[in-house]
């Protein structure tokens, strides 16, 4: 890191003495041009989303926040937890046994997330979003969050929020062809050694191709994460090894009112777990295996001036396989584990179609309306036999403006399910009011609901450290969600630009599932339907910039229904959660670098837990540390086409916080004191090269 640090101060001495190699510096009103053209890109930021037609940020009749390509740039990281672990609302769950993550929003958990692939669903094996750690970042062009249901338009899953990962289109390409390869390494704490594969490893290439009214792509990456020992010893380790491959290619025709593509994408992950060694000098090692295969198909069709179709097909694989080896120390030998659950293999397939057409009734009045269908199946020796569920629905929605400063729009959307019983229709309303030049108010009221999934339905699976059964009987969730949104924008002059924006939410959830104890066998987990569960709060974001600076500032306060109230009627009604998060980015146009700060408090939350005393059961109080998080990055051009990036994440060197609950929730949890946030802080370096023809 020391190189680094030479490497990084020798350029920046070099350009604050000299111009940037092959660049001009530029007179004030080019200067000021640009300042212009940069206010004018923030206002009008385009979000597609949960909307009719693509349309600015400010005309969204939903509350969207995105990440777009520059902030990913600036983050310098090779997963989207590092790049996502900072937004307001949105927290990660680590599982160290399995060496994956799962999200929770606005204090929901990913069961209750949709994530979406180009504005398809991403297929999962089970409730937790672990397909989020499974995405090429590299290829990411934004990020789009929606908080709240859109279950009209997007049905299951979307009961906390939508998050829309949206991928590079080359059809924008202005180049016949471009290369892009990019390299970055970074410490995981104190251990890096490329050569044992310690540390963190990125190596992507992608090269774009475009002429006539035909594109294409093709991109390939690797992601190797070397593990973390803490302080276990021997060959045990905290945090598991992780390898991906991953690939993809698209071919695009675009031309007048037409444009339709073709994306073909894989990974390839192993997450190694190493065991100590044994008394009788054996050691057991166990390897999960997941290939993600994933074919889409789409088409935008501009029928004369009123009518747009939009069509999409997917066809998604995932397979899952655990390998369990014992190793003989002394005789050098390898075997397969023959204990129950140690040798399995999973597969889940889907199917999904999806047909929308939109009609330009008026200048007043926008239709939407859709068809789509999903077939989901699995396979293995811990599924049920004939596990599988269709969904199909269609809905209407449209956007209507009866006076210049009001936009309202009503939704309907209409299910049939082949395994549980569908409300036979789920609406939506939501409002944006022009309150004056400067101000707008968002009013929403949805209607959510979540099929159970796949694994909370047939997946059983005992063994030595697992007891998991399913629950065919379980019910749909449901949901009432009441969202408030007031935003102030300003553009002070052309160099100067203000965004504020409240907002508020309540969540009222009905047959929430969740693990627990199985009734009348406390050996066995199952999935439960719980009767009542509800969550609200406010968050307050804030984004300035001047010039080259850019600051954002937030504050967030989550509620959580407490569920021990049942038992103690004196007790509150929800526990409160602050979040705190800050990011500053500062140009410097005369040294061509960018340096930027990013930082997250997440405070102290509390809760009950439910213990056996002499007198009875009681509810005892509980509490989750609060920590904070702060990453350092800095991006510098060195020449045309090559950026410098190095950094430090962590700086705080959260590892684990406290937990005062003796008991857990989970097929994972356990009567640990300290949850896994990090493994520590660590250090980074990268290069990315971009040449075009």
């Amino acid at each position: 890191m020391r190189l680094t640090f030479y490497i990084l101060c020798y350029s920046l001495l070099q350009t604050s003495i000299n111009p940037v190699f092959g660049q001009t510096s530029l007179d004030k009103d080019q200067r000021q041009k640009q300042d212009s053209l940069f206010q004018k890109q923030v206002i009008e930021q385009v979000v597609v989303t949960g909307q009719i037609k693509p349309t600015s940020l400010k005309n969204s009749i939903y509350a969207v926040r995105t990440i777009n390509r520059d902030d990913i740039i600036r983050r310098a990281t090779s997963d989207i937890t590092t790049l996502l672990n900072t937004q307001l609302g949105i927290r990660f769950n680590n599982d160290l046994v399995l060496g994956e993550s799962d999200i929770e929003l606005m204090g929901m958990s990913g069961q209750n997330v949709k994530i979406l692939l180009d504005g398809i669903p991403l297929i999962d094996r089970g409730s937790t979003k672990q397909s989020l750690s499974q995405i090429d970042i590299n290829t990411i062009e934004r990020i789009e969050l929606v908080e709240g249901p859109v279950s009209v338009i997007y049905g299951t899953d979307a009961l906390a929020g939508v998050i829309n990962i949206i991928t590079r289109d080359a059809s924008t390409l202005k180049s016949q062809w471009n290369l892009e390869v990019r390299l970055l390494e970074e410490t995981v704490n104190t251990e890096y050694n490329p050569a044992y594969a310690e540390g963190r490893h990125n190596l992507h290439a992608n090269l774009i191709y475009s002429k006539n009214n035909w594109y294409g792509n093709m991109t390939a990456s690797r992601n190797t994460f070397g593990g973390y020992q803490g302080n276990l010893s021997g060959r045990a380790l905290a945090w598991q090894p992780k390898d991906q491959y991953l690939a993809s290619g698209k071919i695009g025709y675009n031309h007048n009112n037409l444009h339709v593509f073709y994306n073909f994408s894989l990974l390839d992950e192993d997450i190694y777990t190493p065991g100590n060694i044994l008394p009788n000098n054996r050691y057991i090692d166990k390897n999960y295996l997941t290939n993600r295969y994933n074919h889409m198909v789409q088409a935008d069709w501009q029928w004369k001036e009123k009518w747009n179709f939009v069509s999409s097909f997917t066809q998604q694989n995932y397979r899952r396989a655990t390998v369990t080896n014992i190793h003989d120390f002394e005789k050098g030998t390898m075997e397969l584990s023959t204990g129950a659950g140690e040798q399995d293999v999973s597969t889940f397939y889907q199917s999904f179609g999806k047909i929308t057409g939109h009609y330009k009734w008026s200048n007043r009045l926008d239709l939407l309306s859709g068809v789509d269908i999903d077939y989901d199946r699995g396979s293995g020796a811990r599924i049920q036999e004939r596990s599988e569920i269709w969904d199909l629905a269609a809905f209407i929605t449209a956007d209507y403006r009866p006076i210049s400063w009001l936009m309202i729009r009503p939704g309907l959307r209409f299910i049939h399910n082949s395994i549980y019983d569908a409300p036979p229709v789920i609406p939506s309303i939501n409002a944006k009011l022009l309150l004056n030049e400067h101000f707008d108010l968002r009013l929403s009221y949805a209607r959510g609901f979540r099929a159970p999934s796949l694994r909370e339905l047939y997946f059983n699976f005992f063994d030595s450290n697992h007891q998991i059964e399913g629950n065919k009987d379980l019910k749909a969730e449901h949901s009432n969600s009441y969202h408030l949104n007031l935003n102030f924008e300003k553009a002070f002059h052309s160099q100067a630009f203000l965004r504020t924006s409240f907002g508020s939410y309540y969540n009222q959830f009905n047959n929430l599932v969740t693990m627990s104890m199985k009734p009348g066998d406390n050996r066995v987990n199952t999935y439960l339907n719980l009767a009542h569960y509800k969550t609200t709060g406010f968050n307050l974001a804030n984004t300035f910039s001047y010039k080259h600076l850019k600051i954002d500032l937030g504050l967030g306060y989550i509620g959580r229904y407490n569920m021990q109230k049942a038992i103690n009627q004196e007790l509150k009604q929800f526990l409160w959660t602050p979040e705190l998060n800050a990011g500053i980015s500062q140009e410097i146009p005369r040294w061509a670098t960018n340096i930027s700060v990013f930082y997250k408090y997440n405070g102290k939350r509390p809760g009950y837990e439910t213990i056996q005393t002499n007198t009875g059961v009681e509810a005892r109080q509980t509490s989750l540390a609060s920590f904070q998080q702060l990453d350092l990055s800095v991006n510098k051009t060195l020449f045309k086409g090559l950026n410098l990036q190095a950094g430090i994440r962590n700086l705080t060197n959260t590892e684990n916080i406290e937990n005062t609950a003796t008991v857990g929730s989970g097929a994972h949890s356990s009567s640990v004191s300290s949850v896994p946030i990090s493994y520590g802080r660590s250090y980074f370096f990268g290069l990315l090269y971009n040449l075009n023809k």
